[in-house]
């Protein structure tokens, strides 16, 4: 045979009508594939290449061919080993809908030369059908999209990566997303082009294939040369961390300063990939030649993007002084202020309301408020405060987004007392209070006292409770039950000496 000959491996890609694609000559070791873009792929279907090369020894697929059979959603990959010069056996692998022993593949038993009596084109259709009916299976309420989590590690433990999954798919819960799988890789060092290993993609092409998925979101920040990689290779959109958050807030804002403060907050998340994005545009357009659109629609971009951010700073100033006005008349009537504070979806909004019934959207969601709501608050010997409600923090709050929420955060400045409420039926409140505690600290708000308040305190063991109290010198509520509220309103009392 000429691959024995030459001593290369050489494979063919064959298109489902017969017709080779593409020849390659590699080398001793393997081939590389080239780029199969033009041949795309549904989220149900497959290649439509099957790729067939020779192994210069007499042994079956390695895991580089599995690996290419996956993130290429290739039809088939086969490989004939060579024996003294001949050809001796097929070694042939496919995709398959539903995961067969941990894996998403199956490997067929060795074919001898000759022998292979497979109707591919039948083969083929049979799969394709099986993959839609199971991606039909798993799709429930339909328009919403389906997602992939991903996590990747370098020094975390996998109950660390847990924790942090699990807060990601809360996010994605509250964007409305409906997550079907939840990766974790843990590696000595970031892959720089994919950020997450190819072998460990490959799985994720499969379970997207498997699925139905049409997302996968990251727990990491990526850059933009990562995302187009992934998205090159996955066929499915890619966003991270700081994307899904921002869009959550983009659903959430309701008044005119918090979607001033999401959009400022986007455009500044924006600016820098727009730059890069475009980097090897700009390269390629300059000197002779190149002064042409790419880089003047480039120039364009970033400037309207800085005059929009211009502007809605200018009206974010013109609230933040109708605000310093409110604040003014505040410390004029003598009211005292107090912000409640801490990790999103702990029961703040929740609590505003039991305290001054009010009826604030209160939701089983991160996130929920977003706006911050302030209400009086009358105490049982007649005199009165200022209660405010702000938005929950979160472990990696992307920096853009304390940045622009700035006005809003200037409230805490202002408080006489900050409620700092921790959800203590959460079996990671320890790490949520120094993350809480971390952004105040950032914020200089130390020199404020701040009350430790345990809410859901009806969810926990009274045993577990008053130790946690004792250790965290905090006082427990439940928010939705009014009776457990007076020894709060008289600590509050206590401390501002009302």
């Amino acid at each position: 045979m000429l691959s024995f000959e030459i001593n290369r491996q050489i494979a063919l890609l064959i298109e489902r009508n017969g017709k080779i694609a593409f020849v390659i000559v590699g080398n001793q070791k393997g081939i590389l594939l080239p780029d199969l873009s033009r041949y795309r792929s549904g989220l149900a279907r497959l290649r439509g290449l099957r790729c067939i090369h020779t192994h210069l020894k007499e042994e079956g697929l390695n895991e580089e061919d599995l690996t290419d059979l996956a993130l290429l959603r290739l039809d088939l990959m086969c490989a004939i080993g060579i024996k003294g010069g001949l050809p001796s056996f097929y070694h042939i692998a496919h995709l398959v809908p539903v995961n067969e022993n941990g894996q998403g593949w199956k490997v067929l038993e060795p074919i001898y030369y000759g022998h292979l009596n497979i109707d591919f084109s039948q083969l083929i259709s049979a799969l394709e059908e099986e993959f839609q009916r199971t991606q039909r299976a798993h799709t429930i309420s339909t328009k919403k999209d389906k997602a992939i989590l991903v996590h990747v590690s370098t020094s975390e433990t996998r109950d660390e990566a847990d924790i942090s999954l699990d807060e990601l798919a809360e996010l994605a819960y509250t964007a409305g997303v409906e997550v079907v799988n939840k990766v974790f890789q843990h590696g000595k060092r970031i892959n720089p082009k994919f950020f997450i290993g190819k072998g460990k993609l490959a799985e994720i092409v499969i379970s997207a294939l498997q699925t139905g998925a049409n997302l996968l979101i990251f727990d990491h920040e990526l850059n933009p040369s990562q995302v187009k990689a992934i998205t090159s290779f996955t066929d499915l959109r890619v966003i991270d961390r700081t994307q899904l958050i921002l869009d959550i807030f983009a659903q959430r804002a309701r008044t005119r300063e918090g979607k001033i403060q999401v959009e400022m907050a986007q455009l500044k998340y924006l600016l820098p990939r727009l730059v890069k994005q475009n980097a090897s545009m700009s390269r390629l357009a300059g000197g002779i030649g190149g002064r042409g659109p790419g880089e003047t629609k480039l120039e364009i971009d970033r400037r309207r993007i800085k005059k929009r951010l211009h502007r809605l700073q200018e009206e974010l100033k013109a609230i933040q002084h109708e605000r310093k006005y409110r604040r003014i008349r505040r410390k004029r009537a003598n009211l005292p202020i107090i912000s409640i504070v801490g990790y999103t979806n702990t029961g703040k909004s929740t609590l505003l309301n039991a305290l001054t019934k009010s009826d604030i959207l209160a939701e089983n969601k991160l996130f929920a408020t977003l706006d911050p709501t302030s209400r009086r608050l009358r105490f049982p010997n007649e005199k009165e405060a200022i209660i405010t409600d702000t938005v929950g923090f979160i472990r990696n709050l992307p920096k853009d987004l304390i940045d622009s929420f700035a006005a809003t955060l200037e409230e805490l400045e202002e408080a006489d007392l900050l409620l700092h409420l921790i959800d203590i039926s959460n079996p990671h409140f320890e790490e949520q209070i120094k993350t809480v505690e971390e952004i105040l600290a950032k914020l200089n708000l130390q020199h404020i006292p701040v009350l430790r308040v345990f809410n859901k305190k009806d969810l926990v063991s009274p045993q577990y409770l008053k130790q946690q109290c004792h250790h965290y010198h905090a006082i427990a509520i439940s928010a939705i039950h009014p009776e457990t509220l007076p020894p709060l309103v008289e600590k509050i009392e206590k401390i501002l000496k009302l």
